[in-house]
């Protein structure tokens, strides 16, 4: 019997073996890919969209965090976790919701009480500055939910609710969620001669901190539609946290662009005709640089 298993077992480490040499080139040379890649990319950002996250993190978090350090793919350990904590643990797992209701859940009745009230209460305040004072005492509820709450109310949002509401008044209720966006031109002599290159920029007003969001020769649809979406990204745009985008009324600034900011939770305030002077803090910005 032992005669008869040994030229088996010799066979099946012979099979083993070469699998794991097989595997192992197919590894090395995913790895030298992935290397060649990152080289050519340099620094630029690599912009995922929810599914692309969610298949690799699913993959990644099998793998673990100590393979995954030892092959040196375009996303670190930490990038991946965090993806599969965010996109599958939360978003992508469907296994505890059963056969619920699509939408938003019920708000309690005592819940849009205290919006109502909050609101009269505070003629100044704004949809987000209502919704996290909801939140302090155990309402988890949306400015977007909020808005309707008023609406069904005939309340008027503010700043419209009071008809001397300034501008700086605005400004100051919604300080912490505001951005404002706006494009800067600059003359470039090229072979083909003289280019106007469009660059679009982003301040946060809280901070002033300044985000360049882009530049093109032509900012069309296409374009600033990519660049609503490169903004808005939950894992690496610059406006998750804000709630209201300040731009002027450029066509530019187009329905489709508006549209993808909405889809986020990002309000456009969209400025009055000829006024400059309403978004001072980019327009300052624009000054400094060409100084």
């Amino acid at each position: 019997m032992s005669f008869l298993l040994q030229p088996l077992h010799l066979f099946c480490l012979m099979i083993i073996g070469w699998a794991n040499k097989h595997q192992q080139e197919v590894i090395e040379y995913l790895r030298t890919e992935n290397q060649v890649l990152k080289e050519k990319l340099g620094k630029k950002r690599i912009l995922l969209n929810d599914d692309q996250r969610r298949r690799l993190s699913v993959k990644g978090k099998v793998l673990g965090r100590k393979r995954h350090e030892q092959i040196g793919t375009l996303f670190s350990p930490d990038t991946i976790l965090r993806w599969h904590k965010k996109l599958v643990t939360k978003k992508w797992d469907c296994s505890n919701r059963g056969k619920r209701k699509s939408g938003r859940p019920r708000l309690p009745g005592e819940a849009k009480q205290l919006v109502i009230r909050i609101a009269k209460e505070n003629s100044c305040w704004g949809y987000d500055r209502i919704a996290d004072a909801v939140a302090n005492v155990g309402y988890k509820i949306s400015d977007e939910s909020v808005r309707k709450i008023l609406k069904e109310q005939g309340i008027e949002p503010a700043p419209d609710r009071k008809g001397q509401t300034t501008w700086s008044t605005f400004l100051k209720v919604h300080w912490e969620v505001l951005a404002a966006i706006d494009f800067t031109t600059v003359e470039v002599w090229t072979k083909g001669g003289l280019v106007t290159f469009y660059l679009l920029f982003v301040i946060e007003l809280k901070t002033r901190r300044v985000h360049f969001a882009g530049y093109t020769t032509n900012p069309h649809g296409v374009w600033m539609k990519q660049i609503a979406r490169n903004l808005s990204d939950e894992e690496d745009g610059f406006l998750p946290e804000k709630r209201k985008l300040i731009m002027g009324r450029d066509s530019t600034f187009g329905e489709s662009f508006r549209e993808i900011l909405k889809q986020s939770d990002i309000q456009p305030i969209v400025l009055p005709p000829r006024s400059p002077n309403l978004n001072a803090f980019i327009e300052r910005f624009f000054m400094l640089t060409q100084n």
